[in-house]
């Protein structure tokens, strides 16, 4: 496969660094997997989990979607939640978005992709009932960033809806869901302020009673 020669090469120096500076690294590594983190980010090829927060492979455990959004029908998104909280023990879920997301701006436009359109909608109803605040702002770049941030504030909130995250709040685990966007033209990652850390955060029409 010579077209993929150069991405081997680059592997290959990358394990190489790797290993000088930690020479058991990828022994310890292969053992096991014990991530403090989830990070529900976009599939954005300039927004790489680990790189942006400085952490090794192992640190984080990722889940990327266009837009990263999370639906209560996506059993993708809930299967990584589900084996991060219940399995993995995570303690803090990172919900990452991107200033400039290529899902946003489709989300506010009415030129059709393709199925990508489907997965966008609920990005889409967002933009619909913020249009009044978006339109306020003074430019087509102020809004689509703003949407970005709206959109992440929003999945913050699908995540903390989810059964999942609710039974482990009640079996008393420690977990907190943070909202989070990078920017990519100055490459910082900036805490929006709208943390979730227990059940009494969530809108009770929200909270779901225990099975049983």
């Amino acid at each position: 496969m010579p077209e993929l020669h150069q991405l081997f090469e680059n592997n290959v120096r990358w394990a190489e660094s790797i290993k000088e500076e930690d020479p058991q690294f990828f022994e310890k590594l292969a053992k096991q997997q014990e991530p403090e983190y989830l990070w529900i980010g976009c599939s954005d090829a300039r927004v790489p989990a680990n790189e942006i927060v400085g952490m090794l492979p192992g640190d984080l455990f990722v889940h990327r979607n266009v837009g990263n959004v999370v639906l209560h029908t996506d059993l993708n998104c809930l299967s990584v939640i589900q084996y991060a909280v219940d399995v993995l023990k995570v303690k803090n879920i990172l919900v990452t978005g991107h200033y400039g997301c290529g899902g946003v701006k489709a989300a506010m436009s009415d030129k059709q992709i393709g199925i990508t359109d489907a997965w966008i909608r609920t990005i889409r109803d967002l933009y619909f009932d913020s249009y009044d605040e978006l339109a306020a702002l003074p430019g087509q770049e102020e809004r689509v960033d703003r949407l970005c941030e709206l959109n992440v504030i929003k999945q913050v909130a699908h995540v903390s809806h989810t059964a999942i995250v609710q039974n482990a709040w009640r079996r008393g685990q420690k977990l907190s869901i943070y909202g989070c966007i990078y920017g990519i033209k100055d490459g910082l990652w900036k805490n929006l302020n709208v943390t979730i850390k227990n059940i009494e955060q969530v809108p009770p029409q929200y909270r779901l009673q225990p099975l049983g």
